[in-house]
């Protein structure tokens, strides 16, 4: 943990939470409640707070310009029958590409540069239900993505890869957290 402190990254900084919780187990394992208190108390303190300045991604299939707005209160593109409360997006470029080829519709995938214009959390979808913290630096906003630009160059994922996620998705158990 002393060493995860010492890198000032916001990607090692989303993996405080599971870091924390993991230390927080040991010492409950170990009998000592007063520290695994306090390292579970720094695990939570950390899932709350995106610090990530960023920059942003969304994936998408949509044909969208710069100074345009992304709002929420459209279909899921893995529930169609769910209206989504939220707009998503991600700091890693790859993780965009692959919404975006998932991305119901058959218009060519897109990742545009994002900019949030409002406060936004870490998408629990894919970080608390699974495992503590944001390492996948995904979040989600109820206020508009502003598009500031588009990113062309993103690990593309072949047809197979895109099936397979398509298949692992259809076996995902449980509701989205809306």
């Amino acid at each position: 943990m002393q060493l995860a402190l010492k890198i000032n990254d916001d990607a090692v900084k989303g993996a405080y939470p599971s870091l924390y919780l993991n230390i927080a187990k040991c010492y409950e394992a170990l009998g000592d409640h007063e520290h695994a208190k306090k390292n579970h108390e720094l695990s939570v303190s950390f899932q709350c707070k995106p610090g990530d300045k960023g920059p942003f991604y969304h994936g998408t299939r949509a044909d969208l310009q710069v100074g345009d707005l992304l709002t929420a209160g459209f279909s899921s593109n893995y529930k169609s029958e769910l209206t989504m409360n939220h707009i998503y997006f991600t700091a890693l470029a790859n993780g965009a590409g692959l919404a975006a080829a998932l991305a119901k519709g058959d218009r060519p995938e897109r990742v545009y540069i994002v900019e949030p214009t409002g406060s936004f959390e870490n998408d629990p979808n894919v970080t608390d239900k699974k495992f503590p913290g944001n390492p996948t630096r995904s979040y989600r906003t109820t206020e508009p993505l502003k598009i500031i630009g588009e990113l062309t160059d993103w690990v593309k994922q072949t047809p197979g890869d895109i099936q397979k996620w398509r298949e692992k998705l259809a076996n995902v158990k449980g509701d989205i957290i809306n």
